[in-house]
């Protein structure tokens, strides 16, 4: 029989679909649905993009996906950072930015039911007017989307007390490689009945199933928090200072080296000309330890601090972070990484990319969240020179072994997706290698779930 082309492979899909779903075919819409953010992870024209409303669109594409053997890649913003969610040559791309309903919020419960294509920051502000919140607050949290932040664990500056977005998932609607629909967790806050399945999904990058919906843990909003900076000689004193920090249990710390503090002087002169290296951190709680934690800075070669509760200081402290990435960025071409080590390597890690960035002639500048360990050094290189360009891919990829080789870890919050799963072998047994690899057997054995992300 002859194999059916690929218009006709898009009619069939179309049938199977049935009315009023939409399903893009033409190539210069499609095109836009291939990759995501990250610069040199590989991607190719699809096949056809689904904008889907519903799981069971979802559904009867992933079905029509497995048994023609086409890969189906499933995709939110696409704001990721690792090549998770691009597209391969004849893919079906899942688009699930359509469903982006709150279907339900639970104030007596402290729950949020949402589809995987609500906006992070919109959960977060529907929660707020019942003095509630949800916490994890990834960098893009304004246009990424909450099945996005589930399919890649993401975290964010509040990592350090609250933790990422794994301890704020009770349940999700996932569906399959044979296009079956599971449920898995519960609402509730606590259940042990089976086997954490639940967790199993959340981080994998859709190499399992397409997450559709999912119910959030709320808190009660935590109070404005208070806010202090101060700058010090060297990422190294700063480094050992946060660890000092830990102490006071804060709800933010980060770090700022003197590379990325040159970049944000050179745009936005915030008056960091003499420092070496800036730490940054709130606390929503106990705003009286602030001038104590002020003292054991200076414990470390504190050059100068300053704290406030007032809100609006906070937004005026807090511009030296939100400038950080940005300021890079105008410098040239990026590459923005994502390596996490114990906070007591960060020193470590930080003179050691330093020394790379000189070895190779490159401008690396490094911030990150200091409280949680997770680093991202930016690699800066020319536009549109290849030579810079294949340097700047080596450097990344020494930065991870860098990372591996002081006991962290490839990604803490980004993802693997194309551009590191040849990196994960290099910190986890062969035996948990071949686990994965049967789970992953197991819930898809014709491998059209995203195949070449994530495992390695």
């Amino acid at each position: 029989m002859k194999p059916a082309t690929p218009d006709e492979t898009v009619e069939q899909l179309r049938s199977a679909l049935g009315e009023g779903v939409a399903l893009i075919s033409d190539p210069d819409i499609t095109i836009s649905y291939s990759r995501d953010h990250a610069l040199f992870a590989q991607s190719a024209l699809p096949l056809c993009v689904l904008l889907a409303r519903t799981t069971q669109d979802v559904a009867l594409a992933v079905r029509f996906a497995n048994e023609h053997r086409i890969p189906v890649v499933a995709r939110g913003a696409g704001s990721g950072l690792s090549g998770g969610a691009n597209s391969m040559d004849g893919c079906i791309v899942i688009s699930l930015e359509k469903m982006n309903q709150i279907i339900a919020l639970d104030e007596v419960n402290q729950v949020a039911r949402v589809q995987a294509g609500v906006l992070n920051l919109d959960v977060d502000k529907a929660a707020q007017e019942l003095g509630l919140a949800y916490l994890p607050d990834p960098a893009s949290r304004s246009w990424s989307t909450i099945g996005g932040n589930v399919a890649t664990n993401a975290g964010g500056m509040c990592c350090v007390k609250y933790g990422v977005t794994s301890h704020h998932v009770r349940a999700i609607t996932v569906v399959l490689a044979s296009g079956e629909i599971v449920e898995l967790g519960k609402a509730t806050k606590k259940s042990v009945s089976t086997l954490d399945l639940l967790h199993l999904f959340v981080g994998s990058e859709g190499t399992l199933g397409i997450i559709t919906e999912v119910t959030l843990g709320l808190v009660v909003r935590p109070k404005p928090a208070a806010t202090m900076l101060a700058t010090f000689p060297s990422s190294t004193e700063a480094a050992a200072a946060a660890i000092a920090m830990m102490k006071f249990r804060p709800s933010m710390l980060e770090i700022i080296d003197q590379t990325t503090l040159k970049a944000v002087e050179a745009w936005h002169p915030l008056g960091f000309e003499v420092a070496g290296a800036v730490l940054l951190m709130q606390m929503d709680e106990n705003h009286h330890q602030l001038e104590r934690a002020l003292e054991l800075c200076a414990e470390f070669s504190m050059i100068d601090g300053v704290s406030s509760d007032d809100p609006a200081d906070a937004a005026d402290l807090l511009r030296v972070r939100q400038l950080a990435f940005p300021a890079l960025e105008r410098m040239g071409a990026t590459i923005l990484d994502d390596v996490a080590v114990p906070i007591s390597q960060i020193a470590e890690l930080v003179r050691r990319v330093e020394q790379l960035g000189i070895n190779r002639g490159l401008t690396i500048g490094i911030f990150g969240h200091a409280g949680d360990g997770n680093m991202h050094p930016t690699i800066v290189y020319e536009h549109g020179d290849i030579t810079a360009a294949a340097n700047a891919e080596a450097a990344f990829h020494e930065i991870i072994a860098i990372a591996q080789e002081l006991g962290g870890t490839a990604s803490g919050e980004h993802g693997i997706g194309s551009i590191k799963s040849a990196a994960v072998a290099n910190e986890i047994s062969p035996t948990v290698v071949e686990m994965q690899r049967g789970i992953k057997k197991l819930l898809d054995p014709n491998n059209i779930m995203n195949p070449g992300k994530k495992l390695p």
